[in-house]
């Protein structure tokens, strides 16, 4: 590589399979599961990513000059842009409709998955820079003659390394918690101003006073019953919003066996009978929300089952934070404070990159202005009014 790095070999691979286990996650590291060779095997295996959904693995593998897997990359090709949640349809559209070819592309990424973490992944002790990784995406894309290749939720320096390559780096937002070394959901309530205080200690009063049992289930404790239950409030949660059932039956039992106790899930029971759940992976500061769903009408099961019940866990394990999924500025309210994300995105054809470099500037800035703003309705005591 011109930039210093080791003279480096990028391979594409069907299927994650094609990759050592140990090799991938000596990558990838300990610190988010959604990277790991366990987590995109369970999504592979169980059919989820796919020819049935559109996302074909194309697993990115750096080899050095003596074999040796230095770099990986979880990596799809798409024919549309759906279970991103870093939107580009209007891209699309836009290059379609001047006679230009937008699909297949190339996607870094964890399907479904809104979770921000490294998507470069790179031995520690490999030297290679993650601009040199990025240069060699490129150029695959280029020998592929594809229109783009796009990194989403990747951390910040991997979106600056990448813009200093040549990509186009873009914001966006979600809501986050963060522990500042609470012992109790008490000491975090004492953050708050008053009335916000009052107003969750009442969320949580009438969620629990339904007669619902609260069960915060890890690993083997999670059996056949409980993922058939969870599977069809997952289903149930997709029909109501006409969304598109990616995973399958099969994924969330094969993740559980897979992932272990760093799967948790918190379940709600009515008189035995599982009535809600909301899927949870844990990383090793992090505890990270997924999908959720109910059957039946609850006073603030959700809020109860997917935010307090998940800042109680990740304060009982010293956990630093908890990200909720995507949007939801009712998260505010709650403790949740909007942080940006990012991607970074290559596009080939000149006028395309152009026009979305456009946009992302004004779309930069009116992100920015939208998360200052927000962040005025803080509910912490620092940023409200005098109780």
């Amino acid at each position: 590589m011109p930039d210093g790095s080791p003279l480096l070999t990028l391979s594409l691979h069907a299927a994650i399979a094609e990759i050592p286990a140990s090799d991938w996650d000596r990558c990838a590291g300990p610190d988010n599961p959604f990277v790991s060779h366990a987590f995109l095997s369970a999504i592979e295996d169980s059919g989820s990513a796919g020819a049935r959904t559109g996302w074909l693995p194309q697993h990115a593998m750096l080899r050095d000059a003596a074999g040796g897997i230095v770099g990986v990359a979880p990596m799809y090709a798409k024919s549309h842009s759906y279970g991103e949640y870093v939107f580009d349809h209007g891209w699309a559209h836009a290059f379609q409709r001047a006679g230009g070819r937008y699909y297949p592309k190339l996607q870094v990424a964890v399907p479904f998955s809104p979770v921000p973490g490294p998507r470069l992944l790179l031995r520690p002790d490999s030297g290679v820079a993650p601009a040199a990784f990025g240069r060699a995406l490129t150029q695959a894309c280029r020998e592929l003659k594809l229109s783009s290749v796009h990194t989403t939720f990747c951390t910040a320096a991997e979106a600056e390394a990448l813009e200093d390559a040549g990509w186009l780096r873009r914001i966006g937002m979600q809501f986050h918690w963060e522990n500042a070394g609470y012992a109790t959901f008490d000491d975090f309530l004492a953050d708050l101003a008053s009335r916000k205080r009052k107003t969750i200690r009442r969320e949580r009063r009438d969620a629990n006073a339904v007669g619902l049992e609260f069960l915060a289930l890890r690993g083997p404790e999670i059996g056949r019953r409980e993922w058939k239950a969870f599977y069809d409030f997952y289903t149930s949660t997709v029909d109501r919003k006409w969304g598109s059932a990616y995973l399958t039956k099969q994924f969330f039992p094969l993740l559980g066996e897979r992932l272990g106790e760093r799967v948790v899930l918190m379940l709600a029971r009515r008189h035995g009978t599982p009535v809600a759940g909301a899927l949870n992976l844990m990383g090793t500061d992090t505890l990270y929300g997924r999908n959720w769903g109910v059957r039946g009408e609850f006073p603030f099961l959700h809020f109860e089952l997917c935010y307090y019940r998940a800042i109680d866990f990740a304060i009982a394990h010293g956990l630093r934070r908890v990200e909720a999924g995507a949007q939801g500025e009712h998260k505010i309210q709650r403790g949740y404070r909007p942080v940006p994300t990012f991607s970074a995105h290559w596009v080939a054809h000149p006028g395309l990159r152009e026009a979305i470099a456009e946009f992302l500037e004004q779309e930069r800035r009116a992100r920015l202005a939208e998360m200052a703003e927000l962040s005025q309705f803080s509910p912490y005591r620092k940023n409200a009014d005098a109780e």
